[in-house]
């Protein structure tokens, strides 16, 4: 068996004394795992940086083999943000949860292509907003998606203010305003491409958060990892700056 892609490496850990396990999302075959020799040499370290796109060729005498990926940068993302701890945890937290969300060996366009538009977007001033953004439409890409299309309680379509923790329907100012404690609070940008403010960008991380957790992690009796929670946290000091 053997195929050659591209893709986006997500992890990379030590097997043994030299190799390591590569995971990738690659744009042909999904999310992909194989051993790479040398792997943890100083050679291929660079290389395997997570964000970072590589060409891969795949290689197994059987299909459902783990196999062995040989790799060739394409081109080195980490490496760009290593003076900047945000875009970097940005970019360490993407790629966590797509290795632990998407399920293995599916292919899939749109979260390959949304994952490569995030990576651009990083190069953005409003990346934090770009972001959140990836998040809301992952949960979507996964089947986990939130309605946000009309008020869950009334039906109307506009001034849509909260999601339903519950449910993860939207629900009007109007008629959440007696529960608004209970809900989440729904940040317009999620909604159409309008300006965000830097308390919208924390208030739509803790939206997409709090039901990838609900939905994706806690069923398998796992957390978001903790380089998203640091992201967060790096994103809520930040506005919390700019407020004062």
């Amino acid at each position: 068996m053997e195929w050659s892609d591209h893709g986006i490496v997500l992890s990379a850990r030590k097997h043994g004394e030299t190799a390591a396990i590569l995971s990738v999302l690659t744009s042909e075959h999904g999310r992909h795992a194989g051993l790479v020799r040398g792997g943890a040499g100083r050679r291929q370290r660079g290389v395997l940086q997570q964000g970072n796109f590589v060409a891969v060729t795949w290689r197994a005498r059987l299909e459902e083999h783990l196999g062995a990926f040989t790799v060739e940068m394409l081109h080195s993302i980490s490496a760009q943000w290593l003076d900047d701890p945000g875009r970097l945890a940005a970019l360490s937290a993407a790629t966590a949860i797509v290795d632990f969300a998407v399920p293995e060996r599916e292919p899939d366009v749109n979260i390959y292509s949304g994952l490569r538009t995030l990576i651009a977007a990083l190069d953005e001033e409003d990346w934090g907003a770009a972001y959140a953004r990836w998040e809301f439409a992952l949960l979507g890409e996964l089947g986990f998606g939130l309605d946000l299309s009309a008020c869950a309680a009334t039906g109307q379509t506009d001034d849509l203010a909260y999601v339903s923790p519950k449910t993860g329907r939207a629900v009007s100012r109007a008629a959440g305003q007696v529960y608004h404690d209970k809900l989440l609070p729904l940040p317009g940008f999620l909604l159409d491409d309008s300006p965000e403010t830097a308390d919208q960008v924390v208030e739509g991380l803790r939206l997409t958060g709090y039901f990838l957790d609900r939905r994706l992690f806690a069923p398998h009796q796992r957390q978001l990892p903790d380089v998203r929670a640091r992201l967060a946290a790096r994103l809520a000091r930040a506005a919390l700056a700019e407020r004062n």
